[in-house]
């Protein structure tokens, strides 16, 4: 985590990708302790922005994310999880965050 820069409330977004097929799953945030954790247990955690806590995804859900890398950027403002999710990774159920296309009109 040296170099990593945090933003001023001391976190950074983190991209989800899935480790076999590369589609992009979801983006949450990270603060030191939760990227620490996702290091350590081989398990996805992040920072709730609205409820100011860590949270282990999958803990409530069971859709656990099973972490194979982690990456930063060259800014090394961002990190880029790569991993294997067991389950719907949105809080919708759907498979990944990202299923609505934006046209014009929406």
């Amino acid at each position: 985590m040296t170099g990593l820069k945090f933003d001023e409330k001391g976190l950074v977004p983190a991209v989800v990708q899935h480790a076999d097929t590369g589609e992009v799953l979801m983006v949450a945030y990270m603060n030191p302790e939760a990227l620490q954790l996702t290091l350590t247990s081989g398990d996805a955690w992040f920072y709730s922005r609205s409820r100011r806590e860590l949270w282990h995804k999958g803990e409530t859900s069971g859709n656990f994310i099973r972490v194979r890398e982690v990456w930063i950027d060259c800014d090394r403002d961002t990190v880029l999880v790569k991993a294997l999710p067991e389950g719907p990774v949105c809080h919708t159920g759907n498979r990944t965050c990202f299923f609505q296309q934006l046209t014009q009109e929406a």
